[in-house]
């Protein structure tokens, strides 16, 4: 018999419908340019808890030339509806893209929802981005240059790192949630049906077993106050760091209007960011390509970077370079 956890991680990788699965075979040997990559993996950025865990561990990517000058860092953060610890697992997609480009790759894990109910997983990439500072010179890292980039679960992991003074100055937030409790009002037409299927619920977002739930430690609707807590978006301040949104018309997990209030908090607070809506995607890692219908873009000012037709790493880079001269 499938555990319950195990079922729900089992879900969490269907409906991503293959994105996972690109990832891990997308292993970086190379950059873009060809030339080798520096790999340093499972770095311990503190003690497992529980024993035998993984969120407590880190890889690192280095260009393939060494440098006297510390470089840019891009903490990478992969969704999993807080059901697995091995977020860092989606850093290789990134990796030959931004190497090539002068980046470190830092591929961060944070611990479950089974394993400790927020804030621990907010404690976990503080405590990362901490190590990461200690240990900058080692591995060419210029800690005054820090970006967070992440997908759904890791997309508000990014944000939470982002607005909680740790010192990133730019975020990249890919369809993450960020108030729970006004998610299944958004959700679209037969969404929750499906979303109920996928993760053997019956309430959608609200239900006790829900990955909002389970990451709270209680039925979202039942703790409004740590709902709130949870929430990035009451978290902006005019000193927030930039951020870029992406986000797609056709998600059937996460509602676009988590997106646009978010977008609408950063503006109020003049913060520089950007939102891209995808046309005809759902919650999946290929919205960031060229393949797709020209995207909906919107800014706050000061615009950082012009429009594109279609979110791209390339459009990625643009934003986090012009977001660490900002």
């Amino acid at each position: 018999m499938i555990s319950r956890p195990l079922s729900r991680l089992l879900a969490v990788a269907a409906v991503l419908a293959g994105t996972l699965t690109a990832v891990v075979a997308a292993g970086p040997p190379t950059s873009a340019a060809g030339r080798p990559i520096r790999v340093f993996r499972d770095l311990a950025y503190a003690a497992a808890q529980p024993a035998g865990s993984r969120g407590h561990l880190l890889d690192l990517y280095l260009p393939a030339e060494r440098s006297t000058a510390p470089r840019p860092l891009l903490i990478v953060m992969g969704g999993s509806g807080w059901f697995g610890d091995d977020g860092k697992g989606y850093a290789p997609a990134l990796v030959p893209h931004f190497t090539a480009a002068g980046f470190v790759v830092a591929g961060v894990s944070t611990r479950s929802s089974y394993q400790a109910k927020f804030p621990a997983q907010l404690d976990d990439v503080r405590a990362a981005i901490r190590w990461l500072r200690v240990n900058a010179a080692q591995y060419e890292i210029d800690p005054g240059r820090m970006a967070a980039l992440g997908d759904s679960s890791g997309g508000w992991t990014a944000l939470m790192a982002g607005f909680t003074g740790t010192g990133v100055r730019a975020v990249v937030d890919l369809y993450a949630p960020l108030d729970f409790t006004r998610m299944d009002t958004h959700m679209l037409a037969g969404a929750c049906d499906a979303f109920n299927r996928a993760f053997h619920l019956t309430a959608c977002h609200a239900d006790p077993g829900s990955p909002e739930s389970a990451l709270l430690g209680c039925p979202i609707l039942t703790c409004p106050d740590r709902a709130a807590e949870a929430d990035p978006i009451r978290r902006v301040t005019s000193s927030a760091p930039p951020v870029l949104i992406i986000h797609g018309t056709e998600d059937g997990l996460v509602p676009l209007d988590q997106s646009e209030r978010l977008f609408d908090a950063l503006a109020a607070a003049s913060v520089p960011a950007t939102l891209y809506i995808v046309p005809t995607v759902g919650h999946n890692r290929n919205i960031v390509s060229p393949d797709h219908p020209r995207a909906t873009v919107r800014h706050t000012g000061p615009r950082l970077i012009p429009d594109t037709e279609h979110p791209t790493y390339t459009t990625i880079e643009a934003f986090v370079r012009a977001a660490l001269t900002h």
